[in-house]
C-alpha cells in the first residue's frame, strides 16, 4: 500500500435514546493509501455510512483517531476544519435529496467556492462548467434546475459538486444504489475514470459487492459495527476467510445460471446495536460458532501479508 492519506484508529460512535446507549461503530481501525480506492461493505445497519461521515467529521466521532495527510481532523476547531474540507469531499446516496430544487445547478456547483472564498464570480462559474464537463453534462446545465434531469443525470451533479473544490479524498456513499441498472454502470465507469483522471482516493460505500470487486483496490467487510475482514480485492474474492464474507460473496448472482454454486444463507437478521451478542458480534448468526465465541471479542489480526480477519478460529483459512 502506498503511504497512508487516511489513517484512522480505534473509531467508535455511540448514540443514547430513550436511555438506551446504541454502539454503532466499536475499535474501527484501517489506513486508505493515495490514489486508493477502498470498499466498505456489509449489509444495511452495519455502520458504514457512519464510518463514511465520522471520518469526514459530518458526524462526530464518539471516540477514535482521524488522521487525513498527517494531520489529526477529531482535534481540529470549526475555522480549522472548514479550511481542510475543500480536500475531502462526499458523493451522497440520494442524487435527488442531496440537490437543492431551489437552486441552479450553477448555484449549487458554486456554493462551496463561495464558502470557502475560492476566487471571483466568474472564476467560480468557469470552474462549475469545468466540473460539468468532468462529468459529460453540457456546460450550460447551470442555468438549469435538479428536477430537469434524470436520476443519472442528478448523481453526476453530485459527483461535479464534489469536483469543484479539487478534492483530494472523496467519500462516495452508495453513489449508484438509488438508480437504474442501465444507468448505474455508467455512473461507475464515471467514477472510475475520474479516480485514475485525477488520481483520487476514495472510500467506496456499497452494498453491491460486484461492484466493489469491479472499482476497488481493497475491501474492508463491516458487520454490526466492527469489522470482520480486510484484504487486497482480487485476494478477498479468491479467497475470503471469515465466514461471513464468505456469506457475502455466495449470494453474488453468477452471470451463468447453470454455473454450480453454494450459496450460504444467514439466518435471521443483523441485530440491534442497542443489545449487541456478546463476544463475536456476528456468532449468533454464524455456522462455523463455537461456545468460545460468545465469550472472547476476536481481534482483528494478520492471517497473510496484507489480509486480516477478526475470528478466533485458525482452521477457516
Amino acid at each position: 500500500m502506498s503511504e497512508p492519506l487516511l489513517s484512522v484508529r480505534d473509531l467508535a460512535k455511540h448514540y443514547t435514546s430513550r436511555g438506551t446507549q446504541l454502539t454503532i461503530l466499536q475499535g474501527i481501525s484501517f489506513d486508505i493509501g493515495k490514489g486508493e480506492v477502498v470498499g466498505l461493505v456489509g449489509e444495511s445497519g452495519s455502520g458504514k455510512t457512519t464510518i463514511g461521515r465520522s471520518v469526514l467529521r459530518l458526524v462526530e466521532p464518539s471516540a477514535g483517531s482521524v488522521r487525513f495527510d498527517g494531520t489529526e481532523i477529531t482535534t481540529l476547531s470549526s475555522s480549522e476544519m472548514r479550511r481542510a474540507r475543500p480536500r475531502m469531499q462526499y458523493i451522497f446516496q440520494d442524487p435527488f435529496a442531496s440537490l437543492s430544487p431551489r437552486m441552479t445547478i450553477g448555484e449549487i456547483l458554486t456554493e462551496g467556492l463561495k464558502i470557502q472564498g475560492i476566487g471571483t464570480p466568474k472564476e467560480r462559474s468557469e470552474r462549475a462548467r469545468t466540473a460539468l464537463e468532468q462529468v459529460d453534462l453540457p456546460p450550460d446545465a447551470v442555468n438549469r434546475y435538479a428536477h430537469e434531469f434524470s436520476g443519472g443525470q442528478r448523481q453526476r451533479i453530485g459527483i461535479a459538486r464534489a469536483l469543484t473544490l479539487g478534492p483530494e479524498f472523496i467519500v462516495a456513499d452508495e453513489p449508484v444504489s438509488a438508480l437504474d441498472v442501465s444507468i448505474q454502470a455508467q455512473v461507475i465507469n464515471l467514477l472510475r475514470d475520474l479516480q485514475q483522471r485525477l488520481r483520487l482516493t476514495m472510500l467506496f460505500i456499497s452494498h453491491d459487492l460486484a461492484v466493489v470487486e469491479y472499482i476497488c483496490d481493497r475491501v474492508i467487510v463491516l458487520y454490526l459495527g466492527r469489522i470482520m475482514e480486510i484484504a487486497l480485492s482480487a485476494e478477498l474474492y479468491a479467497g475470503p476467510q471469515h465466514p461471513y464474507t464468505r456469506a457475502l460473496l455466495s449470494a453474488i448472482p453468477s452471470p451463468d445460471p447453470d454455473a454450480p454454486r453454494h450459496r450460504q444463507i444467514l439466518k435471521g437478521d443483523i441485530p440491534s446495536p442497542a443489545n449487541p451478542p456478546s463476544g463475536c458480534v456476528f456468532r449468533t448468526r454464524c455456522p462455523n460458532a463455537l461456545p468460545a465465541c460468545g465469550e472472547v471479542v476476536p481481534d482483528l489480526r494478520e492471517t497473510a501479508p496484507g489480509h486480516f480477519k477478526a475470528c478466533i478460529r485458525d482452521d477457516l483459512n
